[in-house]
């Protein structure tokens, strides 16, 4: 099975990184609350793209791949589920 790789994510984690290290500023400089949690739904919304991209190049590649066989598709299918259920 070819490995997925999801080294194109990078850049948009680095840049999430660098939101959560301008929140932790506002906060030791005591910015007002709602310039604080703008920032930290910026910083959420652009976690769940990464994650989102992540889940279709799974389902595109990982589980596609293990339709030769029912076992291995029952398997990537549970491993989703799981990973969804979640929060």
């Amino acid at each position: 099975m070819k490995e997925t790789t999801h080294k194109d994510q990078i850049s948009s984690l680095r840049r999430i990184e660098g939101q959560v290290k301008g929140i932790q500023a506002m906060i030791e400089d005591a910015k007002y609350c709602i310039d604080i949690l703008n920032q930290i739904k910026a910083a959420k919304s652009a976690l769940v793209s990464v994650e989102n991209k992540i889940l279709n190049k799974h389902i595109e590649e990982c589980i596609e791949n293990s339709l030769s066989s029912d076992k291995k598709l029952k398997d990537k299918i549970e491993e989703l589920k799981k990973v969804l259920k979640r929060k």
